[in-house]
């Protein structure tokens, strides 16, 4: 065997799921947890600048922004009813204030949610994270 390969036992071993999300959200290395794992807004690092995991192996391609519209929509959406038959403010400051909230939300879940789903392939051993460390 080439050490390439990847033994029964080494691919049967786990990897903590619960951790490596919370790590992931975080925006670090799934592997070490001290190690930035994305290098400015959403580019995920090659390699983890402190226990050296590789990270090329991601797939996170649309996933993160598909959660993203979900999480936003399923917690803007019945709010913005409740403040509607609730409050009735002016339709302009109805729409300017969940405009934002949910541009808002928006751009501070997708870069957790991108890091939270690299750790989770990383995590269930998929695209090639099997042979990594």
């Amino acid at each position: 065997m080439t050490d390439q390969t990847v033994t029964s036992a080494e691919m049967a071993e786990d990897r903590p799921m619960k951790q490596a999300l919370w790590r992931g959200f975080c925006r670090k290395c799934p592997n070490c947890g001290s190690g930035p794992m994305l290098k400015g807004y959403l580019k995920v690092r090659d390699t983890c600048t402190v226990c050296q995991q590789d990270l090329s192996h991601h797939r996170a391609d649309d996933g993160p922004a598909y959660l993203t519209i979900l999480i936003v929509g399923h917690l803007m959406a019945p709010l913005l009813h409740v403040m509607f038959v609730n409050f009735r403010p002016d339709p302009l400051v109805l729409a300017t204030t969940f405009t934002i909230g949910c541009v808002g939300l928006s751009l501070y879940l997708l870069p957790r949610l991108k890091g939270a789903v690299v750790a989770f392939q990383w995590a269930r051993r998929m695209h090639g994270f099997d042979t990594a460390n």
